[in-house]
């Protein structure tokens, strides 16, 4: 039986692969794709720089293949791609290579042997060419580039952010024995880079060594590996608040040297991180995520109950109070109440809805200066009136909360709202992926965000959070220069859209917001960014200065007795107080 498709069957053509009959096509939808076809074969020729006589289309198509998978590719496993013969597609490859399309990388110090990359050129190539075709292909199945879905699907040329390029190899691989060691945080972002481990070692060329830990283990190794002659780490994540106490005793390196050598610019990085990880004038990190603490809200819920979304700590109590339904398994919010560490930080972001700082900061324009801090302004204010208030407006909102509050931290209430228990949580954005990407949730596309609700004398907020890269100073001198080519590219505009497209949903960089691709996953990147531009951002609430660590700690054990029934607020801050008080004067600070 013949496989050229039969026309004259009365059901029409047969795909030759399937067997099975092809739709007609109508003769606009005919006329249509032989324009297609036409315009495809002149964008080709016109945008890739490809050499007539070879079979240089498979060639690239297999190295970049690799490149998204992370794949190793040899001269030899190129040239079987090609399909040709050896020498044939050895002149091919040579000839890409001169062009300046292919990376030819050694993959040992003698140089022996080496590996194939694609070069941002032939990357920057590709990325226009399947743009241009993705243009081309709107019009062929009905689409209207212009549209909501157009705009998504096609990302027209008319959209105001530039496409960032998928990261490129390093021309020269990293030389650090060992591989690259890494000590982060368990969260999204840097699950994302664990995942993508494979992609980064063919980027960086070696192993990439990653130890994960939760917020106090992540900070316990730290100080830890700050004791030894020698540090076990390369990088290591630090949360934005403890640059203060980390840089003070000297156990990051300072990167003011490097940044000027290399003329490496700041501006595109959300200006409150950048300040946060500086101590003293210096710059210690790099930021690679930040996350501010947003209200969440169901936008369903309340629309139902003809309820608007609070904007003050009043209204937020009468908006738990009646969306509260435990006979329905439904909770008014969700916040961080465990014992310790979450609770410290509830504590200091509500010490701040109402006005005051949890440490005697001196007011500045917009917020207080914690940059300079020293002297009386490190004094806890744990008897302050907003401290006091931040405790009642915590036991008020007790009553409304899901009834393992007292052991929820960042992870559970979020996980609380995003499965429907409860109606508004506070929420980190580096965990909206459990509500933006799970289409199963009760919340996906209805949830909203707002900035902290604020309390008498305060003033709107939202709070910043999220971790930046550092060098440990203890690092060893012929490691320092390899970790910080690491430090940059790691936090690279390219490397962050490539987190975001592989799990995380936060990105320090104004450059990612605006990316096209990165926007139109969910509209809290466009909220957080616009946020950082009007400098709504702010570090104050949880400042990065010395001793601000163990006063997180204090407020989140001392408190809890408080939310536990045990102890009177009054009797509860004036125990924190004097606890951080011989802490902070123990440590010479006032």
């Amino acid at each position: 039986m013949s496989d050229l498709p039969d026309e004259s069957h009365p059901e029409g053509p047969y795909d030759r692969l399937s067997q099975r009959p092809v739709p007609r096509l109508s003769n606009t939808e005919f006329a249509r794709f032989l324009d297609f076809i036409e315009k495809f074969e002149d964008e080709t020729e016109h945008e890739l720089s490809m050499a007539n006589g070879y079979r240089e289309m498979r060639m690239m198509l297999h190295l970049m293949r690799n490149h998204l998978a992370g794949r190793l590719t040899t001269p030899t496993s190129l040239a079987d791609a090609s399909g040709l013969s050896y020498g044939t597609a050895k002149r091919g490859i040579e000839s890409i290579i001169k062009r300046g399309l292919i990376l030819s990388r050694p993959r040992t110090k003698s140089g022996k042997t080496v590996s194939l990359h694609p070069s941002p050129s032939m990357i920057d190539e590709w990325e226009a060419y399947a743009n241009r075709i993705k243009g081309l292909l709107a019009p062929l199945f009905g689409v209207d580039p212009a549209s909501d879905s157009g705009r998504r699907i096609f990302l027209d040329a008319a959209s105001t952010g530039r496409v960032i390029s998928m990261p490129a190899v390093l021309s020269a691989r990293l030389e650090l024995k060992g591989g690259l060691r890494l000590l982060v945080h368990a969260d999204p972002t840097f699950m994302a880079m664990h995942n993508l481990k494979q992609q980064l070692e063919s980027i960086f060329g070696l192993e990439i060594r990653n130890k994960a830990k939760s917020i106090d283990g992540l900070l316990e190794e730290i100080l830890d590996n700050a004791r030894l002659a020698k540090s076990r780490y390369d990088l290591v994540a630090c949360d934005l608040p403890w640059f203060g106490e980390l840089a003070s005793k000297e156990m990051l390196m300072p990167l003011d040297a490097l940044i000027e050598r290399d003329a490496y610019d700041l501006s595109d990085f959300h200006s409150v991180a950048i300040q946060s990880s500086r101590y003293a004038g210096r710059q210690y990190g790099i930021p690679v995520q930040t996350t501010p603490e947003l209200l969440c809200y169901r936008k369903d819920i309340l629309e139902r109950a003809q309820l608007e979304p609070p904007t003050t700590t009043e209204e937020l109590v009468k908006v738990a109070r009646r969306l509260h339904d435990p006979a329905r398994g439904q909770y008014g919010i969700a916040w961080n109440a465990a014992r310790g560490t979450p609770l410290g930080h509830t504590f200091s972001f509500l010490m701040a809805k109402f006005g005051q700082p949890i440490i005697n900061l001196r007011p500045s324009e917009g917020g207080y200066d914690y940059q300079q801090a020293s002297g009386e302004e490190l004094r806890p204010m744990f008897q302050s009136d907003a401290a006091f208030r931040a405790c009642e407006y915590m036991l008020d909102i007790l009553k409304y909360s899901p009834p393992n509050i007292l052991n929820m931290a960042w992870y559970e209430r979020a996980q609380s709202y995003a499965i429907g228990k409860s109606c508004m949580a506070y929420c980190y954005t580096l965990l909206a992926p459990l509500i933006e990407f799970d289409r199963e949730s009760p919340a996906w596309g209805q949830t909203g965000y707002l900035p902290h609700p604020i309390g008498n004398h305060g003033r709107p907020i939202t709070p910043i959070g999220g971790y930046a890269l550092a060098i440990p100073a203890n690092l060893s001198e012929e490691r320092i220069e390899d970790a910080w080519t690491a430090l940059r590219h790691l936090t690279s505009p390219n490397m962050s859209k490539l987190y975001i497209m592989n799990g995380s949903l936060v990105t320090p960089r104004f450059s990612v917001s605006q990316d096209p691709e990165v926007s139109a996953l969910s509209p809290l990147i466009e909220i957080v960014d616009g946020m950082a531009r009007k400098d709504i951002l702010q570090a104050w609430p949880r400042p990065p200065v010395p001793g601000i660590t163990d006063l997180i700690s204090i407020a989140g054990h001392e408190i809890f007795e408080v939310l536990d029934g045990r102890r009177s607020i009054k009797k509860a801050l004036s125990m924190a107080q004097d606890r951080a008080d011989r802490v902070m004067r123990g440590r010479g600070y006032y």
